[in-house]
């Protein structure tokens, strides 16, 4: 029998086609399934979480203090940076110091592990005239207050709070609010307080009077939280290194302290 002799032509050229397709094929699958060799991407850490919002409800609730019914804070008309939060410390002091942040109206409480609780703060006059460092050297609930004498000057009516009028009964309308933390410099007092106010709508601003206020639920909080001796760092400048020089004594909010033979004690 007589072969066709175009039988092995044609054979080899469909084996050729058929394995030129799955050559095409394997190139194919192999294109997709080839790892670069370029090195990954660095797109940095992931930002960072936001605070964790806390109960505001419960925390700036309406509050029976001491024989006081403190009413709640409308905390939702507060812009959220100046409502109690921990953050990541920006201050780079030890644990357990307060430090007072006049340009941001914040004040801090550091906290071990790199946090720090903060608060929000109204600041008067007299708490942009003074800056460094002191102690809380006591502390005193629901305090009376007594207008200094060149305040009485400026502003007659306050008279009948002098101290010769035995001051202002402690109170909701008491402008130390619900309490007061005294701060001393070198054993003297630098006439800087820490105090409450039910003013909630001064958080975050400048105001006319007082020193560093806080909203009443907020120093009940840091009264408990800062003893007696804590360190306190005034600053405009967070994190930076302090300066001596530069800083003014305070413009006096009240006669000192509330009662001269108390004077270096602790009060709770």
């Amino acid at each position: 029998m007589t072969k066709n002799p175009s039988t092995p032509v044609l054979l080899s050229r469909r084996g050729f086609l058929n394995g030129a397709a799955l050559g095409v094929a394997s190139a194919a699958v192999s294109a997709c399934t080839t790892v670069s060799s370029q090195p990954p991407i660095d797109y940095g850490p992931p930002p960072a979480p936001e605070p964790e919002m806390m109960d505001y409800d419960t925390i700036y609730g309406p509050l029976s203090d001491e024989g006081y019914e403190i009413p709640a804070v409308p905390w939702r008309k507060i812009p959220r940076q100046f409502l109690r939060q921990y953050v990541a410390d920006p201050t780079g002091e030890k644990p357990g110091t307060v430090v007072v942040d006049t340009s941001g109206h914040f004040l801090y409480v550091v906290q071990p592990g790199g946090q720090a609780l903060r608060y929000g703060v109204g600041l008067g006059r007299a708490g942009f005239e003074w800056a460094g460092d002191a102690v809380v050297q006591y502390k005193r609930k629901w305090p009376k207050w007594t207008p200094p004498d060149s305040m009485i000057g400026r502003q007659p009516e306050l008279e009948k709070y002098s101290v010769r009028n035995g001051g202002m009964s402690p109170g909701l309308a008491n402008p130390l609010g619900a309490r007061a933390l005294y701060l001393f410099q070198n054993g003297e007092d630098t006439l800087y307080r820490l105090h409450g106010s039910p003013e909630w709508s001064s958080i975050g601003k400048s105001v006319s009077s007082g020193c560093v206020r806080l909203m009443n639920q907020d120093v009940i909080d840091l009264f408990e939280r800062v003893p007696n001796r804590s360190p306190v760092v005034v600053t405009a400048n967070v994190g930076a290194p302090m300066v001596a020089m530069g800083y003014h004594k305070a413009i006096p909010v009240d006669a000192g302290v509330p009662d001269s033979q108390v004077l270096g004690k602790s009060w709770f």
